[in-house]
């Protein structure tokens, strides 16, 4: 399965976005995924296995439970795939990083010459 395709999920973008945080327990990826998607525990495992299998998440056992954790490579495969395209965003990006600090220095200089307000 491509990259690409294992990603155009939802749920398996969100069992990723939680295990960014740290290692997470199946049964604690389980219960927050079929709360927020409202699917089957056999269903958050699917994705799970997907995901393992990609290679975009590691498991290992603890005892009974299995810790899952993100798995980088993928990820950096993905990133120098799209960095080809960031030109397209970047210099946007940056002109807005611009705009931000230019909009927040004339509100600075502006605050620097009213007065103080007085409280009734």
């Amino acid at each position: 399965m491509h990259a690409f395709d294992v990603l155009g999920d939802p749920v398996r973008r969100r069992i990723l976005e939680l295990l960014a945080d740290g290692e997470m327990t199946s049964g604690a990826v389980g219960e927050i995924v079929r709360e927020e998607f409202g699917i089957s525990q056999p269903g958050v495992s699917q994705h799970l296995k997907v995901l393992r299998e990609n290679g975009f998440a590691t498991v290992r056992p603890e005892g009974t439970r299995r810790l899952y954790a993100v798995n980088s490579e993928p990820l950096r495969d993905i990133d120098a795939w799209l960095d080809r395209f960031r030109r397209f965003w970047t210099p946007h990006l940056d002109a807005l990083a611009t705009e931000l600090a230019r909009g927040k220095r004339e509100r600075r200089l502006r605050g620097a010459d009213e007065p103080p307000r007085s409280t009734p």
